[in-house]
């Protein structure tokens, strides 16, 4: 009877561990069906989630359990004649979506451009709904919001991320290289900007030739994503280089600012519009660059969304997520 109950005992205290190690690595599976993605963004309806990333017409997957990722129809079927209009070489490849919903209505903003060139836009398309089986889906494009020219704009219009103020105003922060990452007020529709407009920086850093002379298109920071936690707004953005595979380098920093102008300090105090920024994730050996997040919470948890370049698939980028922990200083970071 005693080795009996050691039998069970033991069995039962092997499959409570693998049940434990099984819940720790939840969103850490990184196997052969995670989805390769770029820049993703995640919305939750009902029981479904919602991806969105790059890709043509914006590529969709859903998944009931952040595990198993099921690819959806784009939301366009052909790229929006007024982006191939206005931006020469745009065919339909569509970068870095965000997605948020307000007043009932998803709107979902999304990037027009070509690489390494700021001749960009930023439009809007909006949705009553995310599930495609119901009757009132339908993405409605609203068109332009933002677009930058070269040798008129030292900014880039792409990387869209839109927060809600505490007094309900809308503001989407953006930016690539060049003179970094800045914020502009949304007027009440959420498709245009405020008049008068409304215009901060956030994040720079300067790239320099022989330390004296500024290189045109600015130094390595992109992909802002404002989250509001307690009495702070926190300005994560990606410093170094995406999109290179097994040599990206890519790295997620933070900073927050107790107003969604900023500005935006590291946890030394340094402010994020002269290069600083406090590490959150950074590359290891098996994803040597990570980056691009969004981050949304679930079930009372902070998760970071992100994408990695993962050399066991030959520095392919795949989709990550991580529950993001908090210090007793409220600073975030995250177990990569």
């Amino acid at each position: 009877m005693k080795n009996a109950l050691f039998v069970v005992s033991i069995t039962f205290l092997l499959s409570f561990t693998l049940r434990l190690s099984a819940q720790d690595n939840r969103f850490n599976p990184e196997g052969s069906s995670t989805p390769s993605v770029h820049d993703p963004v995640v919305a939750k309806q009902g029981n479904t989630y919602y991806l969105f990333c790059t890709g043509f017409g914006i590529s969709v997957l859903s998944s009931t359990d952040m595990i198993n990722w099921k690819r959806e129809k784009p939301v366009f079927s052909e790229p929006p004649a007024w982006a191939v209009e206005a931006v020469p070489g745009y065919r339909g490849h569509t970068w870095a979506p965000d997605i948020i919903k307000h007043q009932g209505k998803y709107y979902l903003y999304y990037s027009v451009s070509t690489f390494g060139k700021n001749n960009s836009c930023i439009g809007v398309a909006t949705n009553k709904t995310l599930d495609p089986g119901s009757p009132d889906f339908k993405w409605e494009d609203q068109g332009m919001v933002l677009r930058s020219i070269p040798n008129r704009d030292m900014w880039n219009a792409i990387d869209p991320n839109i927060i809600i103020d505490e007094d309900g105003t809308g503001w989407m922060s953006f930016g690539s290289f060049w003179e970094g990452i800045k914020l502009v007020k949304l007027d009440s529709s959420l498709c245009a900007l405020a008049e008068p407009q409304e215009w901060h920086p956030l994040s720079r850093r300067l790239r320099l030739i022989n330390d004296q002379d500024v290189e045109p298109g600015g130094g390595a920071v992109e992909a802002p994503f404002i989250f509001r936690k307690g009495s702070f707004y926190y300005l994560f953005v990606s410093f170094d280089m995406c999109c290179r595979g097994a040599q990206s380098t890519y790295n997620v920093v933070v900073g927050r600012s107790r107003k969604v102008t900023g500005p935006y300090v590291d946890r030394e105090g340094n402010v994020m519009t002269k290069g600083a920024g406090t590490l959150v994730v950074k590359g290891n050996e098996r994803f040597p660059g990570v980056g691009h997040n969004a981050v949304a919470s679930f079930g009372g948890k902070d998760y970071l969304f992100f994408h990695g370049y993962d050399m066991e698939r030959n520095g392919r980028s795949i989709l990550l997520i991580r529950e993001i922990k908090w210090d007793d200083q409220g600073w975030p970071s995250v177990v990569l």
